[in-house]
């Protein structure tokens, strides 16, 4: 456990490195090492007024400037979805097609063996299907 005994506001956003060596207690050569970084960050309840004192800045800086009223009425154009994509449709097709198409082993079949698909690669199809 480390802590942080000099908590003071000028110290936040400030980072420490703390290093962490790890050796067998017989033998001075460390096994491993690691580079902490730390940064010490307010409380929440301190965020949250600063957060407040920075939204009324932000606000004040706003109503002031006339570029903000400008782009505040101009609407946005955005484009309706239609639907499902061509190539998602194209896919649910596929996938049901290898669903109809015969397990490898079964005989007695019209399709040629080579579009016999194995149990896993059925499952697949399914699994995208779903």
């Amino acid at each position: 456990v480390i802590r942080h005994r000099d908590v003071r506001a000028s110290y936040y956003g400030v980072i420490d490195k703390f290093r962490l060596q790890v050796s067998e207690q017989s033998q001075r050569k460390a096994l491993g090492k690691k580079e902490i970084i730390a940064t010490l960050l307010p409380s929440a309840k301190e965020q949250q007024q600063q957060k407040e004192e920075e939204e009324k800045r932000i606000k004040e800086h706003l109503s002031e400037s006339v570029f903000f009223e400008q782009t505040l009425c101009q609407p946005e154009n955005r484009t309706a979805s239609s639907g499902p994509s061509l190539l998602t449709v194209f896919l649910g097709v596929v996938c049901v097609a290898a669903l109809m198409l015969p397990t490898l082993g079964e005989m007695e079949s019209l399709v040629p063996l080579y579009l016999h698909l194995s149990v896993n690669q059925k499952l697949v199809a399914a699994y995208v299907l779903g």
